[in-house]
């Protein structure tokens, strides 16, 4: 029961890890990743399709990303919608080629992108924090329901308090690695 209930908040906080780090993927740094694509919807016959569903997304060097429409008729859809994105890179057509040049960063930009990197990761230290929150109920309403001692109670109190700082220097490491990668260049 008790342990049930430290392993699913040790889940949960897992899963709010992954989530700082694929939405940490999605934030530009000065060199290309096809992650920067991954949201783009292009419409295609009538519904809106992923982009990687409906054309070849590559890297062309540490700067670029190539993108191929399956279909020549997509060049143009694909176009508008990355124009109408938030990426903020204007794409280069070459044929049935589309390509996106990443510009350097300036260095008001970098601060920019690490204060949002860092109030990301403090959105992550909440959702951890949360669940902390989540699994201290349940173990106060299995105490109130006398289901455990009050010695289970504090046990089980400090594992998820230490399961909590686990996770939440976790969330600092991965803030502080994307800061210096942004900051770096």
């Amino acid at each position: 029961m008790l342990n049930d209930i430290k392993t699913d908040a040790q889940t949960r906080m897992g899963k709010s890890i992954d989530s700082l780090k694929h939405d940490l993927t999605r934030i530009r740094t000065g060199r290309a990743s096809t992650a920067l694509v991954d949201g783009i919807k292009v419409p295609y016959y009538g519904s809106d399709m992923p982009l990687n569903q409906v054309a070849s997304v590559s890297l062309g060097d540490s700067r670029s990303i190539i993108i191929t429409p399956f279909e020549k008729s997509l060049v143009a859809p694909i176009e508008k919608a990355l124009m109408a994105s938030d990426i903020g890179i204007t794409p280069t057509t070459a044929g049935v080629v589309i390509r996106l040049n990443m510009p350097p960063l300036t260095e008001e930009r970098r601060k920019e992108l690490a204060k949002h990197v860092a109030h990301e990761g403090e959105n992550a230290k909440i959702a951890i924090r949360n669940v902390r929150r989540d699994a201290l109920q349940q173990v106060k309403d299995l105490l109130k329901d006398k289901l455990i001692t009050e010695d289970d109670e504090r046990r089980t109190d400090d594992d998820v308090q230490k399961l909590t700082d686990r996770f939440v220097k976790e969330v600092d490491v991965v803030v502080k690695a994307k800061e210096d990668e942004l900051l770096a260049m």
